[in-house]
């Protein structure tokens, strides 16, 4: 990760995000705070949908709303210090994604927390199941392990001949290993012979990938987290190069070259996080409002990369895709 001064930091976030409960008080407004552990640029797509869904609820600003925005700039170990100036500033909720989440909701603070990240909320102790969040905080997790069927039957439709596929995956990434036990029950009754590759870092990838060119499989199922979104390249130019589709859950995969993806499409779960700081700012406690699943899913199809494999996408898949990349 980027390590940067964290005092500048503060110091740069207090002068472009002074503390406003004096004019929230006045005008009646919200005071949501937000916590990313990226940088300003980075979380822009959350931002800006965060914005477009609290608008639908009536939440505008600068009237209607204060947001109060503070990023970590991939510096995780700052986030508490970030939630504690927060709550110097006594927002009423607080809204993160992400790397940043778990960070966010262990600190020391009252404000009521939203989060939407990939990984698996009861994995992480921060839920018993679903039903019930832990730690006064609530949100939208990801993780739909059954969607791995999804994404095999569409390679089994488009390429029926395939019979070995390698699964590449972040064991790290809390959650993972649900995913992998359901993509190899799911790849047995399709009739795949699967093989698993952890990909903690980037020493392991690159000694995955070598591995996988030793004894190569016919396709590629990579399961979706921010360690392989930052390496995205690197696994599609390496599978390209060796005419290995690739089938991944997250449509920037297939912006990327994936053949083909399927899964949440983020932006709507990024504006669903509005629903639950409504909900807060109403009176409703984070223990009272279960954790959600993605339920606006999308397939994308990246023709080009179908042709650069030798590949005929049939009509029945094209004909359900969300979006096809030519």
């Amino acid at each position: 990760m980027r390590r940067r001064d964290f005092l500048p930091l503060i110091g740069g976030l207090a002068y472009a995000w002074p503390p406003v409960r004096i004019a929230a008080a006045q005008t009646g407004s919200a005071h949501i705070g937000f916590v990313s552990g990226v940088d300003q640029a980075a979380a822009a797509d959350f931002t800006n949908a965060l914005r477009d869904g609290l608008a639908v609820l009536g939440y505008t600003e600068p009237r209607g709303v204060t947001l109060d925005l503070l990023f970590a700039d991939y510096g995780l170990e700052h986030i508490p210090a970030l939630v504690a100036e927060l709550e110097r500033r006594r927002v009423d909720v607080i809204v993160t994604h992400a790397a940043a989440t778990l960070g966010v909701v262990k600190s020391r603070r009252s404000a009521p927390v939203v989060y939407e990240f990939s990984a698996d909320p009861v994995t992480l102790g921060i839920a018993k199941d679903l039903a019930h969040p832990l730690d006064n905080a609530t949100g939208i997790s990801l993780m739909a392990v059954e969607l791995n069927t999804k994404r095999l039957e569409l390679l089994r439709q488009i390429a029926p001949g395939l019979r070995r596929v390698a699964v590449v995956a972040n064991p790290l990434h809390p959650g993972s290993d649900k995913e992998r036990a359901y993509s190899e029950t799911a790849a047995q009754q399709l009739g795949f012979e699967t093989s698993f590759f952890p990909t903690p870092n980037r020493g392991e990838l690159d000694r995955a990938l070598a591995a996988i060119d030793e004894n190569p499989p016919q396709a590629l199922l990579v399961l979706s987290d921010a360690f392989v979104v930052e390496n995205r390249s690197l696994i599609i130019n390496f599978a390209m190069s060796r005419r290995l589709p690739v089938v991944s859950g997250w449509a920037v995969m297939a912006e990327s070259g994936a053949l083909c993806t399927y899964g949440p499409r983020l932006v709507e779960s990024y504006r669903r996080t509005a629903y639950f700081v409504d909900r807060i700012l109403k009176g409703k406690k984070p223990a009272e409002l279960p954790i959600e699943q993605p339920t606006v899913l999308e397939l994308v199809v990246n023709l080009n990369s179908a042709k650069t494999l030798g590949v005929t996408v049939p009509p029945t898949v094209l004909v359900r895709a969300d979006r096809v990349i030519e």
